[in-house]
């Protein structure tokens, strides 16, 4: 039977085609279409052609099946101008030597390593909370990741550089996400006030960061830090090289955005749930007086804590930091029986399986209860897929998970949060999924 060139989709707008991204409630428009038209749909995006798979297996044939069909999309092709080429915008040959490089760094014994600077940051970061106040949780937590990605990398280096830095990673996750991460490249070097203030924040980022790198290299015997970096510049590959000084800064940037900002969005959102779901509250606060006693919580607490991981889980299926993800045919394929052309978009949404009412019984609701039932343990591959799958499976999911589980137990012990009163929270589909006005939530203590 024949490839049929187009499935079912919403009726386009003459020249321009469809842009959910720009409509008032793009979630909802997604979702809409998904449970209109079925496992996958097509519209096409301007000049763009976009087929939008709504089935776990589906989702499998191009993140496992059929990867080698497929390279990352668009937005994260054009993000190599600064993010360079790590691990997240890399592909094949040179991809697979850089996971070689980074792979141990995230193996048990690194992460037992990392669980203790985790915990000690948080101890110090909470140190300035005060009963009564009123902060934007979302802001907090992601100064706190950023405290933590930093020492994680560079020991205490970076410190006194973190509030540049933070400024710094602040603008371009503000001015690279949407539209203008589809910029051809000829417009980059235009002097747009926005662009302006990008070329800015990298220079800024890149200053730290060299100078780091230098620092090390001077001082010779790099492996006596314990960190990331320190990692990374004593790896040797397969024929003996190791890494420039340009992959250890691609790398160290990729760590840098994509290393903090997922964990503090799947921390405020779980602050928020928490807010309005207090008998799931009460449940977690009861698991961690009976395994914490009231102390910071460390690596081997973990598979105790089994209740605070399935709130995580639960929290990640209902707010996904990373609500879709996108690859472009590389070459003419066929998926459902349907034609996808070279340079085709393909996209996948986090948001829309995670509540998938095939897959998941009463799916709006916050039970983290359903990770321990056995409906969910026969979940389809990819019916619940947080970070990604496939050989481009998030490197660091087991540290995020880690991290996000530790500062849950360690903060939620001493706070619970209140959202202040008529505070809107809207999430914004950009690359990542952000409150659109914050987190503002006044401070209990327990």
């Amino acid at each position: 039977m024949p490839a049929v060139s187009h499935p079912p989709g919403p009726k386009p707008r003459f020249l321009i085609g469809n842009f959910p991204l720009a409509s008032l409630d793009p979630l909802k428009t997604f979702t809409s279409w998904a449970r209109e038209f079925g496992d996958i749909f097509y519209y096409r995006a301007g000049w763009i052609h976009v087929y939008f798979l709504n089935h776990p297996d589906l989702i499998e044939s191009v993140l496992v099946n059929h990867a080698d069909n497929f390279l990352k999309d668009r937005v994260i092709q054009n993000s190599r101008w600064f993010l360079g080429d790590g691990l997240l915008t890399s592909e094949g040959a040179s991809w697979r030597r850089q996971r070689r490089f980074c792979q141990p760094a995230f193996h048990r014994q690194r992460l037992q390593s990392y669980a203790e600077t985790i915990t000690s940051t948080a101890h110090e970061f909470l140190s300035s909370w005060k009963d009564g106040e009123t902060r934007d949780l979302h802001q907090e937590m992601m100064q706190l990741t950023l405290h933590i990605v930093a020492k994680v990398l560079f020991s205490v280096e970076v410190q006194s550089e973190t509030a540049g830095v933070a400024q710094a990673l602040n603008l371009l996750m503000k001015h690279t996400s949407g539209a203008r991460m589809i910029l051809p490249p000829a417009v980059r070097h235009l002097p747009l006030p926005f662009l302006i203030r990008v070329r800015q924040a990298v220079r800024r980022l890149d200053d730290v960061v060299y100078n780091i790198i230098r620092q090390r290299r001077a001082k010779g015997d790099v492996q006596q830090y314990g960190d990331l970096l320190s990692m990374l510049m004593g790896a040797v590959d397969e024929d003996g090289s190791r890494m420039s000084d340009r992959q250890l800064r691609d790398e160290i940037m990729t760590f840098l955005l994509a290393g903090h900002e997922t964990t503090a969005l799947s921390l405020s959102w779980t602050w928020y749930l928490l807010s309005q779901n207090r008998s799931v509250e009460a449940t977690l606060e009861q698991e961690l007086r009976k395994v914490l006693g009231g102390r910071m919580p460390n690596f081997s607490d973990l598979p105790q804590l089994c209740y605070a991981e399935a709130v995580i889980k639960e929290s990640m299926r209902l707010y996904p930091p990373a609500w879709s993800l996108a690859r472009t045919a590389a070459k003419d394929c066929e998926i459902a029986s349907y034609r996808i052309p070279a340079g085709a978009n393909v996209v996948m949404s986090q948001w829309i399986m995670h509540r998938d009412p095939r897959f998941y019984e009463d799916p709006e609701r916050f039970n983290p209860e359903r990770w321990f039932s056995e409906a969910t343990q026969r979940l389809p591959r990819f019916a619940y897929f947080p970070f990604g799958g496939g050989a481009r499976l998030c490197i660091g999911a087991s540290f995020a998970m880690m991290e996000a589980v530790l500062l849950l137990a360690a903060i939620a012990q001493k706070f619970r949060f209140e959202l202040v009163p008529g505070h809107p929270i809207i999430p914004v589909p950009s690359i990542t999924l952000r409150p659109k006005y914050g987190m503002k939530m006044t401070l209990c203590e327990v």
